[in-house]
């Protein structure tokens, strides 16, 4: 079973700074190995979308709409991730090394 990745804890695998695909980005202080839980997209759970909310799919065609407060919100798009999402929680797809961006796919819009 996984550990749940506190805040605190979250600060010592990553830090959120400039980037070059948009504004803040998230980058790896550790070595990721691929397959580490690296946390949870943690905030309050709402029905609009905006800057910093992720959007799961509960069941198919019903979606659950998170405004990110910790840190993992400067995850930012890319089509050739390094990281994903299952539910809430974050992995690493592939070895992230220190420095390197972390991000994710975005996938479709699903309100469009």
């Amino acid at each position: 079973m996984k550990r749940k990745i506190h805040n605190r804890d979250l600060n010592e695998l990553v830090e959120a700074r400039r980037s070059d695909i948009h504004g803040k980005g998230l980058f790896a202080l550790k070595r990721l190995r691929v397959g580490q839980y690296l946390g949870t997209y943690h905030g309050p759970m709402v029905k609009r979308n905006g800057t910093h909310v992720l959007w799961v799919e509960n069941e198919p065609g019903t979606w659950l709409k998170c405004d990110g407060k910790n840190i993992l919100r400067y995850l930012n798009h890319n089509s050739n991730p390094n990281a994903e999402f299952d539910g809430f929680d974050l992995y690493a797809l592939r070895n992230i090394q220190p420095g390197q961006e972390i991000t994710f796919d975005y996938g479709e819009d699903p309100s469009a």
